[in-house]
């Protein structure tokens, strides 16, 4: 996809997602719902093994939800397609590992939309923001996930005052693995996306869907089903090829070739 606020771009099993809405990266409505198809598009091909998701330019990654095209008609809880907001947040069955490269000013909705990521990595300059409360909103999604991911008090300092988060500070809070320079930023992403895809795809569509259904179950429940391989993933997983691959290459003292099935 090249025209559009979204573009895209795959190398291998690698599939590079762009918000690219001058001037901010702002997320309205129809690029919501264009988000949903790109995310839920990578999801179901079975080529595709990691995203990367990054905004345009040097100054933004995404200050989420578009107020200029709120002001003109686009209603608040209107249809934000496949995903909800920003098509990953709720997206069903998301089994893939998605890399978020924050490229700029990261707050409101594009904050949200960062956490729905599994690793987050951050420019030098970037920033974290939760402004909401200034202009007597909720930000709800970031109400649920933040303060499971960092601590509590300084997920509540964020949602409660608004106030900006350097990337520095972000990192030390554990909200992004790890800082580097911004002319680097890509190049890291890749990286990582590079070694994830040389690695066995089913093993990572269990770990996503164990630690998403685990989050809220007893431990004990969690193994119980994942030793019956009562999970879908799992249960795909040990009776794959790949596992027999993994075995045998072990024994061979050879890589495994991963084909996914």
């Amino acid at each position: 996809m090249t025209d559009g606020p979204i573009k895209t771009t795959r190398d291998g099993h690698i599939l590079e997602v762009t918000l690219d809405r001058p001037k901010a990266n702002a997320i309205d409505l129809a690029t919501s719902r264009i988000m949903g198809e790109v995310f839920a598009d990578f999801r179901d091909n079975p080529e595709l093994r990691v995203a990367i998701v990054t905004g345009a330019g040097e100054k933004f990654f995404c200050p989420g939800w578009d107020l200029k095209a709120a002001a003109e008609g686009d209603a608040v809880d209107g249809d934000y397609g496949k995903g909800g907001f920003g098509g990953l947040q709720e997206l069903p069955r998301m089994n893939k590992p998605v890399i978020m490269a924050i490229n700029g000013i990261c707050c409101g909705g594009g904050l949200e939309l960062a956490l729905s990521g599994d690793i987050l990595l951050a420019a030098d300059h970037a920033t974290f923001a939760l402004p909401e409360i200034r202009s007597g909103t909720v930000a709800d999604a970031a109400s649920v996930k933040l303060p499971k991911r960092i601590p509590y008090h300084i997920a509540m300092e964020m949602l409660l005052t608004g106030r900006w988060v350097d990337a520095e500070e972000a990192a030390r809070w554990g909200l992004v693995n790890r800082v580097v320079p911004a002319d680097q930023l890509m190049d890291e992403a890749r990286k990582m996306a590079a070694l994830i895809a040389s690695g066995p795809p089913l093993v990572y569509a269990a770990l996503k869907e164990v630690v998403r259904e685990a989050e809220d179950m007893k431990f004990q429940d969690a193994m119980n089903r994942i030793t019956k391989s009562q999970f879908p993933t799992v249960e795909a997983l040990y009776t794959s090829e790949d596992q027999r691959e993994g075995a045998r290459a072990f024994a061979e003292k050879r890589d495994p070739i991963w084909k996914g099935r």
